[in-house]
């Protein structure tokens, strides 16, 4: 099993219980337990649990979002095929912004190569599009948040309610027809809020598994969106729904 895969299962072990041991980790993943006591290690430094003897404590809320660098490998192959979906949808010369996330991160990869306007709401993408030949690169202003490195309040906010833009891709944290669009950390919903004002066009981006979640924060109900691109896991009585509620789905 590769070390993003060990990450992943470990994580998700601990989302359901509070302690589990090097030992039955090791027979999980399949690997030596030099290997497990490794990734706790790491693990431990990303702030997902806290190392005791013999195996590891979660630390990891309900409702609460695993670190930037760990999420980035989760359906990597996925986040893909969806950043590759938003280059297929976008027009040269569009105006654009990318929310922060890894899967906008995915996006900003995908479309570096394109003659548009970007404005990227978290410095991984600004990264991403420096270099750009292409890419007008327009940078809110705001704090960074530390750990995601995205952008958030009143600044940021303030900046995007200046724009009008055709296009939003808005990452997700949690959504449903019934709760909507979520997001674990409350500093994210005016930003998300306000980068939806002031597009024409308003896509959300995520794979399969944030149907099944729900975020602190309420950002707004699911007919906000024009569109949602999301993988085959998700839900098909979930994707129904919208599609009913006059959302289009795209599969990648």
């Amino acid at each position: 099993m590769e070390s993003s895969n060990r990450h992943f299962s470990i994580i998700e072990k601990l989302r359901s219980v509070e302690h589990v041991s090097v030992a039955e980790l090791a027979v999980e993943t399949g690997c030596s337990e030099m290997t497990v006591r490794r990734d706790l290690d790491q693990l431990a430094d990303q702030g997902v649990l806290r190392r005791v003897r013999g195996g590891a404590v979660s630390l990891l809320l309900r409702g609460e979002a695993p670190p930037f660098g760990v999420r980035d490998h989760e359906a990597a192959d996925i986040k893909e095929r969806i950043g590759d979906k938003i280059n297929d949808l976008l027009a040269d010369g569009e105006s654009v912004i990318l929310d922060s996330g890894t899967t906008a991160l995915r996006v900003a990869r995908a479309i570096r190569h394109r003659r548009i306007t970007a404005i990227p709401l978290d410095l991984h993408s600004v990264n991403v599009l420096s270099d750009a030949p292409d890419v007008r690169l327009l940078i809110p202003g705001g704090q960074m948040l530390s750990g995601t490195l995205s952008l958030a309040g009143h600044l940021t906010e303030t900046s995007l309610r200046a724009l009008r833009v055709d296009t939003a891709v808005v990452a997700v944290c949690g959504l449903s027809v019934e709760q909507g669009l979520t997001a674990y950390d409350l500093a994210e919903v005016p930003i998300k809020q306000a980068t939806l004002a002031a597009a024409r066009r308003k896509i959300a981006v995520c794979d399969g598994s944030k149907f099944g979640r729900t975020g602190l924060g309420h950002v707004c109900p699911i007919t906000d969106f024009d569109v949602v691109v999301t993988d085959a896991s998700a839900p098909v009585d979930e994707l129904e729904k919208m599609r009913a509620a006059g959302v289009a789905v795209i599969l990648v």
